[in-house]
This record gives structure tokens, C-alpha cells and sequence, in this order.
């Protein structure tokens, strides 16, 4: 079954509108909440008046951040850690009367129906003691006065670095050195369901059900937040309409949770709208880099140095990880003696930044490959041949975190046909001398990425087999589908193992933290390698449970047994059908014992995908505009387990890709921190029109780590496409631009300044 493109499991629910969703499974009579968001970007409140939104017919309550309890919780998605120095920060309140972003979370109202409630909320009063908004980190790190948390003195959440060698001495042997600085907009995932549940209490216990990611760390976050034992909580996860990381967050969960208590555990639906889901979930973080490098008289880096700024926003969320993931990816790749990196993050008085496809490493990938292009540029030298001539061969493991290495390298590869299919060669030789004003270029990048979170955090997943009376099989994960076709994976894997067909393995699609096993969820590219093994090792216990059954019915058969597509063989001669195997095992009135198998494991392991794209653009100067005529990712991602579907994963990355390059930007207003475009008119996505044919390949090498040779692919395809474009237009224009998304304002300043215009 592994490696074949088995329709997904969820299809033909998903295509029909069977498919269970948050919404879908409200509650009748369930009252409904919404948020007073602040009118001001810095500042505390003077004063809340609530009198006239309480007295509003079919209001039953509303609570203000004096009515929560006061104590900080921390929101991101990361295994917890039971020593305190791995904990994550904890800096939020389920409501606040400290503002520290323009809509900041101040009140809450609970009413009967979603009119009533939103205009309760316009009768809410609120005074203000107003502070000055600082919106650009490397301003904000000088500090303010209040500063935005009152711990972070100069409002730098964390900083670190790391030194290989001796950067200064590198860079004075160096034939040529270059310095050049880059820049990455706030972004944020546009999931097509936003982030709701509903809440509700049973048996003195908090039920709520919630579009997540990360069920069992919602669990534990909403026991944080409330202050009350994490087993007072359940979680349910239905199907999920798109996360991309902001689901990896718990969002509104406790404030949706505490509503409920003061409601006499009547259900409470929390459903916030496409403007909240800009401002007030999460956003990819803006970073700014300040890169320099040096090479010899061949092109072989000597010496690197990076310095990264990241704009975290008002709260930590996964804070200073996004930055630091990124550092990591500065050292690996490309053989060089000398490597230096460091990085801030910073709080500033905007929306919180927080994971998002590929957790810092578009930004840090756009800065070098842009980078690689811009050195290969001042010394005359082909931008792919510099690459092939720094680039590490074969196996290489980061210098710092030692479980972490290419245990198969597939980029030169890779490379290679993404080369073959632009025709670069013969390409960069077509358009190296263009005149005009519509001109075209080709260009490319590449990237590498971990696969999970191994030795950084805590890697655990669970599995659960049961064999059911007509010999198919039962299969609950706490790990999470959220679109991203992983329960067919999984099916496939354990259909594999068990030497079943992928119909008789029926997958558990709704996580419920009071039934299923214990998983830390959705990110990291994470689930295929770590939820891989824990089902692989789940699959075979429960194999070697059915043959040890069937020796009990077998007293006489002395040969060696095997499960084959619904029969026990001895020696290749069926003996028994795994149907008669499961009923005895329910029903017999001498030896009855329901068959079952059940796996808790760490995983102590980690491997690098590596990849490429290459894009070839028009460029037309006089109005600003790139149109992409061809683009390719290859990818090396092991073995593929579901070929169709990994094509869908790297077709899905390449348009986010695509967008975060050329269009996407969530635009604040440098006085108050508002977004001016938080909506789905404004913002501006790749649509149809937009998006060429897109193409995908693979380098498939068996990778020794993962449970069937297989590594990450789901963030990906998101890393390469925005550095690609931009190095197109380079060589198209011989405009090096060095912020994204390569807007037509953009573009056509950068032309002017070079005089094109």
C-alpha cells in the first residue's frame, strides 16, 4: 500500500458535504460570544462601562479582563516541558486591560444570539490612557517607556547566537565579500475556516470543541489559562478546514472555555470573523537580515555572517523558535569554515506573530537565496554553478544539534531536473542581453528542512489498533488531518504493515483528547515521520497479536504463520480466514480476548528534506508586473508514501509560495498598528488567473530514519518559490530587489531608481 496513490480515505465525505465540521456540530440553543477588541495600538484601560450592554435584552453575560484570572499563560503549540528553562513564555491574559496591539482582547460578551451580541458590544464604553505604537523591531528594541511587557526591558523577547570558526578571519582572506540586507512582510495563513468552537460543561468537566491542530495541547493550555486540573478539560477535534500553523496556537479556546463557567456551563459558540483572523489570531513574522559573506578567487565560501530581526508583534506565541529555526538553516547547506549567526525577536505593538507554513524558514530561505544570487552576480558567476560548487555532497549533520543531519542528500538531484525542465543553460543564455521593456529571466532557489522538532523539543506520538468482528481494523491517532491528507497516510501505512487493504483499515478522522492516544498533533512536517513510527510499531505489535491468536486455534500447526489480505497462511497454505480469527477472539466461549494493540513512543530521531524551484518570468517594466510562464519544485522528501498526494502538498506550497512573493502583505498603520487590510478584498492572494500550470517532481531516496524511508514534504514546497521569482527578475531586469512581495509599486520604484524608467 505504501507508495501507491490510494484515493484519500475522507474523499468522497469531503466532496459530498458529509463531512462534519466545528459549525456543523453546534448545539441547539447554543449562545453565542463575541469579542470588544481595543480601539487603541498601546495604552491601558482608564475605564469599562458594561451597564448598558447587560441591561440589552438577550444578553446573559459579559465579563472584562477584571472578571479573568490574572495570571499568564503561554499559547503556542509546543510539547510542554516539565524543566522550567523549556517552558515556553508565558505573557497573556484570557482578556487584558494592558493593550498592546490595536485590537487587543478587552471584554467579551455572552448572548442569545449572534445580533444581540454584536450589539451589546457597540454599547460597551471604554476610556483609555493612550501610549506611543512602535511598530518596526529594530526601533522597538531601543526600548519604550512603559515597555511593552514590563520584563523585556528593551522589549527584545530573546535573542541567541552561535559561532563556527572565525567569520573576521574569513572574511580578510576573502577575494570578494558582499553585504546585503533583506526583508519579509507579515503575513498571515487565510485558512478557509476561520478559527471557532463551542464550549460547554459536563459532569463538572469543560468540553470544547474546537478547529485545532493541536488537541492535546489545547487540553493543557485551557487548564493553564483557567488555573484548574488539566484532566477538567476535553478536547474534540472534527475535521478542520486549513491551519497552516495559526491552528497550532491555542487562540480562543480559554477565553471560549472560561465563557462557559459564568454561563452555568450552558454551550457557548465562539466564531471569530475573516478581520479578527487577520488581526487577531497570528501572522507569519516579518524578519530583516543583515547578511555578509566571502568567497575566494574560485567561488567557494570562506565566511558567512547573519544578524536577523524579528518582529514577534505584542505577545510571545512561539516567539523567538521562528528566528532561531532560521539561524539553523543559515548553517546548513553550504560548505563554509567560518559561519556566525544571531538573532532578536522582538515585541512591537503588532498583531502576534506565530507559526506558519514552514515555521521561519521562507523568511531565512528568501535572505540566502537572494543572497547566493546577489554574490554570484559581483563575481560573474553562474548563479547554479556557484551553488553546485558550495553546496555539501552526500551526508552532513548540523554542527550544533548532532541528531539532526542529511542522512540522504537528494539536491544535486534535484537540481538537475529542475535545471533540465527550465532548459537554464540554454535560458540564462537567451535572456542575458535583453532591451525593452517586457523582458524575461529565469531563476531558482532551494532550501532544506528538519523533519519534527527532535532534539529541540519532545517528539511523542501514540497509536491504537483494534481488530474488529469481520477482521478489518479500528485505527485512532491523536495525531491531526487537517487537510493535508495525513489519515489516508496513515491508513496506507498501517495497511502496509498489517498486509491489509487500505479499505479495511477505518481511521478515527475526529480527535478526542478523552479517548484517543496521547499526540502532540499537526507541525513540523512531523506527522508522516513521528506518527509514522508509532504506527509501523502499532502494526506490527498487533500482527504478531493475531498470529499468536491463531496458533491458539491452530494446536496442531507446527509451521511458521503469516497474515496475508484477510487469511492466516502456514508456509503459503491458507489455513484460516482473519474474519474466523476475530470472531472467535470476540465470541469463543473458551478463549475470548478482543484483539488489540496500543503504542506510546519517543522518537528520538530527525533527517533534512532538501529541494528546489526554478520559475522563468515576464517582466513588464512600464506597469510593474511579473507574470510566472513556468515553475517547477523537486523535491527529496525519502520515499513518497502517497504520490498523488504529495503532488497536491507541493502544489498547495507553491501557490502560498508564489503569493508571499509577489502579492501577500498585511499592511499596518504606523500610528496605531491597524491592519488597513485585513480582509479577503484587500489582501491580496493568488487566485486562478494568477497561477500558471504548476509542476512537481521528486528525487526519491529511501531515507534509513524515517518508518518507511520517507521525510518531510508538508511545509516544504511553501520555502523556495519567493527567492526564485526575485532572483527570475534579477536576471531578467538586473534589478536585485531586496523586500518581497514584489509588488508593481514596488517593482516600478526599484526600476526607476535603476533607471530602466
Amino acid at each position: 500500500m505504501v507508495g501507491k496513490s490510494v484515493p484519500r480515505v475522507d474523499a468522497y465525505d469531503k466532496v459530498t458535504g458529509r463531512a462534519k465540521f466545528t459549525d456543523d456540530l453546534i448545539l441547539d440553543k447554543c449562545l453565542v460570544a463575541k469579542i470588544y477588541h481595543a480601539k487603541i495600538g498601546n495604552g491601558i484601560v482608564r475605564s469599562i462601562d458594561t451597564s448598558e450592554a447587560e441591561a440589552l435584552e438577550g444578553v446573559v453575560k459579559v465579563v472584562t479582563f477584571k472578571d479573568v484570572p490574572d495570571h499568564c499563560y503561554p499559547t503556542p503549540g509546543h510539547p510542554w516541558s516539565v524543566e522550567l528553562a523549556h517552558q515556553d513564555i508565558a505573557d497573556r491574559n484570557i482578556l487584558t486591560g494592558r493593550v498592546r496591539y490595536y485590537g487587543d482582547d478587552i471584554a467579551a460578551v455572552v448572548a442569545e444570539d449572534e445580533v444581540t451580541a454584536s450589539r451589546a458590544l457597540k454599547l460597551i464604553k471604554v476610556e483609555y490612557e493612550e501610549y506611543p505604537v512602535e511598530i518596526h523591531p529594530r526601533k522597538s528594541m531601543y526600548g519604550s517607556r512603559p515597555p511593552i511587557h514590563l520584563d523585556k526591558k528593551d522589549n527584545v523577547l530573546a535573542r541567541s547566537n552561535y559561532f563556527i570558526g572565525n567569520v573576521e578571519e574569513g572574511l580578510k582572506q576573502s577575494e570578494t565579500v558582499v553585504k546585503r540586507s533583506y526583508k519579509t512582510p507579515i503575513v498571515q495563513h487565510c485558512h478557509i475556516e476561520n478559527p471557532i468552537s463551542y464550549a460547554y460543561m459536563e459532569k463538572g468537566r469543560i468540553v470544547i470543541v474546537t478547529s485545532t491542530q493541536i488537541p492535546h495541547i489545547v487540553r493543557r493550555v485551557v487548564g493553564q489559562a483557567l488555573g484548574i486540573p488539566w484532566g477538567k478539560v476535553r478536547v474534540i477535534k472534527p475535521y478542520i478546514g486549513g491551519g497552516f500553523g495559526n491552528k497550532q496556537d491555542v487562540l480562543y479556546e480559554p477565553l471560549n472555555a472560561f465563557l462557559t463557567t459564568q454561563v452555568g456551563g450552558r454551550p457557548v459558540k465562539l466564531d471569530v470573523s475573516r478581520e479578527e483572523t487577520f488581526c487577531n489570531t497570528r501572522t507569519r513574522h516579518s524578519i530583516e537580515y543583515d547578511l555578509a559573506a566571502g568567497v575566494d578567487k574560485e567561488g567557494h565560501l570562506l565566511a558567512k555572517d547573519m544578524m536577523a530581526y524579528s518582529n514577534q508583534g505584542a505577545y510571545a506565541s512561539h516567539g523567538h523558535a521562528i528566528a532561531a529555526n532560521g539561524l539553523t538553516a543559515w548553517r546548513l547547506q553550504y560548505a563554509c569554515p567560518n559561519i556566525r549567526g544571531e538573532a532578536y525577536t522582538i515585541y512591537t505593538n503588532t498583531p502576534v506573530g506565530g507559526a506558519m507554513r514552514a515555521y521561519g524558514i521562507p523568511q531565512a530561505s528568501f535572505a540566502i537565496e537572494c543572497f547566493m544570487d546577489d554574490i554570484a552576480g559581483e563575481i560573474h558567476m553562474d548563479p547554479l554553478e556557484f551553488r553546485r560548487r558550495n553546496l555539501i555532497r552526500g551526508y552532513y549533520e548540523d554542527a550544533y544539534l548532532k541528531p539532526i543531519a542529511a542522512n540522504t542528500n537528494g539536491i544535486f538531484e534535484c537540481l538537475k531536473k529542475g535545471a533540465d525542465y527550465i532548459h537554464w543553460e540554454e535560458k540564462r543564455r537567451e535572456y542575458s542581453d535583453q532591451t525593452g521593456y517586457v523582458r524575461r529571466g529565469v531563476g531558482m532557489s532551494l532550501f532544506c528542512y528538519k523533519t519534527g522538532v527532535w532534539p529541540i523539543s519532545l517528539e511523542i506520538a501514540g497509536a491504537r489498533l483494534v481488530l474488529n468482528q469481520d477482521g478489518s481494523m479500528q485505527l485512532q491517532l491523536g495525531a491531526t488531518e487537517i487537510g493535508q491528507g495525513a489519515d489516508t497516510v496513515f491508513s496506507q501505512m498501517a495497511a502496509e504493515t498489517l498486509h491489509m487493504d487500505v479499505e479495511d483499515i477505518h481511521i478515527q478522522s475526529f480527535q478526542d483528547t478523552d479517548v484517543t492516544p496521547f499526540d502532540t498533533g499537526a507541525y513540523a512536517s512531523r506527522q508522516s515521520f513521528v506518527t509514522g513510527t508509532a504506527v509501523r510499531q502499532c502494526a506490527e505489535l498487533m500482527y504478531q497479536k493475531i498470529l499468536d491468536y491463531a496458533k491458539t486455534l491452530l494446536p496442531n500447526e507446527t509451521r511458521q504463520l503469516s497474515l496475508d489480505h484477510g487469511y492466516i497462511y502456514a508456509q503459503g497454505e491458507p489455513v484460516i480466514s482473519l474474519e474466523e480469527v476475530a470472531q472467535e477472539s470476540y465470541y469463543s466461549l473458551t478463549n475470548s480476548s478482543a484483539i488489540t494493540a496500543e503504542i506510546s513512543t519517543q522518537v528520538k530521531k530527525n533527517t533534512i528534506a532538501t529541494g528546489c524551484c526554478f520559475a522563468e518570468v515576464e517582466v513588464d517594466i512600464k506597469l510593474g508586473k511579473i507574470k510566472i510562464l513556468n515553475i517547477i519544485n523537486v523535491h527529496d522528501s525519502g520515499k513518497l508514501i502517497n504520490p498523488q498526494l504529495a503532488e497536491m502538498q507541493v502544489h498547495g506550497g507553491m501557490s502560498m509560495g508564489m503569493g508571499y512573493g509577489l502579492s501577500e502583505q498585511l499592511l499596518l498603520d504606523e500610528k496605531t498598528g491597524r491592519p488597513l487590510n485585513g480582509t479577503l478584498l484587500d489582501y491580496k492572494l493568488m487566485t486562478a488567473l494568477d497561477t500558471p500550470d504548476l509542476k512537481a517532481d521528486f528525487v526519491e531516496l529511501d531515507d534509513p530514519m524515517g518508518p518507511y524511508g520517507n521525510k518531510a514534504l508538508g511545509e516544504p514546497p511553501a520555502i523556495p518559490c519567493a527567492p526564485a521569482i526575485r532572483n527570475a527578475v534579477l536576471h531578467a531586469t538586473g534589478v536585485a530587489f531586496h523586500e518581497i512581495p514584489l509588488t508593481p509599486q514596488r517593482l516600478i520604484e526599484g526600476f526607476v531608481k535603476a533607471g530602466l524608467l
